[in-house]
């Protein structure tokens, strides 16, 4: 079994950053792509960023140029930093991570979302 913990949301205000972060631990033989995703209330999840084992990226329209996703593949860790957050930008973020498992098959797992409120 693996387990996603993620840190970092929170309140701030218009034109301020945050960092997300999302550690994974247990059964893990290798983490393929890792990514972060946000859903508001009634919507579906929509991808923010994400970040291939070779350090590729893909980002929505709407944070290219804001949003900075990273990961630390010795700690099993991707991060998203987050710039000139907007009050759009509200939402609960989760993190995504796509790896095998110590029995070789393919799992993919959700971290349990972390709040970030964007207001002044």
């Amino acid at each position: 079994q693996v387990q996603l913990v993620e840190s970092g949301g929170g309140l701030v205000q218009p034109g301020g950053s945050l960092r997300l972060s999302c550690a994974a631990s247990g059964s893990i033989f290798s983490i393929n792509t890792m990514g972060w995703y946000r859903q508001a209330p009634g919507k579906q999840r929509d991808l923010v960023a994400v970040i291939s084992s070779g350090g590729s990226t893909m980002y929505a329209d709407s944070v290219k140029g804001r949003f900075t996703i990273s990961r630390d593949n010795a700690k099993n860790t991707v991060y998203l930093q987050m710039n000139s957050l907007k009050p759009e930008d509200t939402t609960v973020y989760y993190c995504n991570v796509d790896l095998r498992g110590g029995s070789g098959t393919r799992e993919v797992y959700w971290g349990q979302g972390t709040q970030v409120t964007v207001s002044s």
